[in-house]
């Protein structure tokens, strides 16, 4: 008989990211990265949706010299830096057993060359991972997560330049050895497969810094350094503590072919084995053969020292964690109607139903991609993001979601299937536990939180938090291991 209950352990929670909470972009030392200067773009093409995260050098000019906050939303964020110890009370009052977050490399190495932290960046750290220590949630700590310095970004072309490799294992020694007594599992480069899709966003690379018909080059060349210099973290964690757990972070992008025309399968084959590359990296140790036959047969030549290989063998993830949102379809119409996804395009799938923003909502694929990811790397699994972006409305003085509410239920069924089926699912944490700016747009108002963030697009509001109706849903899922799911 199977249990309605998840495994005994099991790590509930939620996930956030510095660049989209914390706000005090100009505080306490910190230096400017790349998110503050995403600017706020509300209305997004479908056809064109990666056009919102084109950067160049003017661009960048006009957001230094504009010091505002108005249009740069993950400026200020939700106020997470001086609201913490209210949101964390939130979060363990729902029952959190972990919180996903990350650590902003510009709060302790604001221009990343500095040789010595900014001890106030450290202090506000130290200060959120005691005050989770005393509410009993065990953080999950994130890297890199599309937050890297500006000055990396315009000085080197970002990750590029090898010599980026040091600074940012500079910058992950000093979060180790200073948080050791609070962190034991790590994640090096959120999504880290998402360089192709926004380059600046994820590795400060802009395309005219490269030259002439070198930027894909480029690309690739910076990912190798992200994956040698998560191979050096991981080195240094385990020889810090051997209690130390680090894992990879990949955008789960679950492709189906539209029709079973071969055409249509062999390119579903071809953006499924793509998507498992950046894993297969980082959990096998290697590049996959295909991967450097495709690179060769496109004039891809990646520079490597000796030893990198060595490194990339040696030194592996001990978890694989991913996010999931969506799946898309893939087909050889050039006609077939496309929707968009998590930075991404695909051919709608006529079977699912979609999201205020078009993502398609696909419970049973979480419960394909967690199969599929085990059997093929068969180390624990943590879904770190997957969540539900809506516009909420504010109703007699409450937020009434039961939307969000069946998205979840749907999706935590599926896992619970799986991990029935075998797999080993240790951790779960929801995008996002509380509302704040969204990654692409830079929107308040697509609201993913069980808490609600009195704030809209414009930076207007009490910031006031308040608890929707899921806030209580999920904290029953959570004080019952799921087992009220099943009821």
């Amino acid at each position: 008989m199977k249990k309605t209950s998840f495994p005994e352990g099991f790590m509930w929670g939620g996930a956030i990211a510095a660049n989209q909470v914390e706000g005090a972009w100009n505080v306490d030392g910190k230096g400017m990265s790349v998110a503050d200067v995403a600017k706020y773009k509300p209305n997004v093409d479908n056809k064109d949706y990666n056009a919102h995260l084109v950067m160049n050098k003017k661009i960048i000019e006009e957001a230094v010299l504009d010091q505002s906050e108005q249009w740069y939303p993950k400026r200020r964020g939700i106020d997470f830096y001086h609201h913490y110890k209210e949101d964390l009370a939130l979060f363990a009052e729902m029952g959190f057993k972990t919180l996903r977050l990350s650590i902003a490399w510009t709060r302790l190495f604001p221009t990343g060359e500095e040789l010595e932290p900014n001890q106030r960046g450290i202090d506000f750290y130290r200060n959120v991972f005691i005050e989770m220590k005393k509410l009993n949630i065990e953080p999950i700590v994130t890297l890199s997560h599309y937050e890297m310095p500006l000055a990396l970004s315009v000085k080197y072309n970002g990750w590029v330049n090898r010599r980026v490799v040091d600074d940012f294992v500079r910058f992950a020694k000093v979060c180790i050895d200073e948080f050791d007594e609070y962190v034991s599992y790590w994640l090096t480069f959120n999504e880290v497969d998402s360089i192709h899709r926004h380059p600046f966003t994820t590795a400060g690379i802009l395309e005219e810094l490269s030259k002439e018909g070198e930027q894909e080059q480029d690309v690739y060349q910076a990912l190798h350094h992200q994956f040698v210099a998560a191979a050096l973290t991981t080195k240094y964690a385990h020889e810090r503590n051997n209690g130390n757990q680090v894992g990879c972070m990949l955008t789960k992008l679950m492709t189906y072919p539209l029709t079973c025309a071969p055409i249509d399968v062999e390119l579903t084959q071809h953006k499924n084995l793509e998507n498992n590359f950046y894993a297969d990296v980082q959990v096998k140790g290697y590049y996959p053969p295909l991967v450097l036959k495709n690179l060769e047969n496109r004039g891809i030549s990646i520079k490597m020292l000796d030893g990198d290989l060595e490194i990339i063998q040696l030194h592996t993830a001990d978890f694989l964690s991913f996010s999931y949102y969506m799946s898309m379809a893939e087909s050889g119409d050039e006609n077939a109607e496309r929707t968009p996804g998590n930075t991404v395009l695909g051919v709608k799938n006529p079977y699912l139903q979609a999201s205020d923003w078009g993502w398609q909502i696909d419970p049973k694929g979480l419960k394909i991609s967690l199969i599929e990811l085990y059997d093929r790397y068969q180390v624990p699994l943590m879904i770190v993001e997957n969540g539900f972006g809506a516009v909420d409305q504010l109703e007699n003085g409450g937020i009434h979601d039961p939307y969000r509410e069946a998205y979840f239920r749907a999706h935590f069924e599926q896992m619970k299937e799986a991990i029935d089926e075998g797999v080993n699912l240790i951790a779960y944490t929801s995008w996002a536990p509380i509302d704040l700016v969204s990654a692409g747009t830079s929107q308040m108002s697509k609201r993913y939180g069980f808490i609600y963030v009195d704030l809209d697009d414009e930076g207007k509001g009490s910031y006031k938090r308040l608890k929707k109706d899921s806030f209580h849903w999920y904290k029953e899922v959570i004080e019952t291991n799921g087992a009220s799911l099943f009821q």
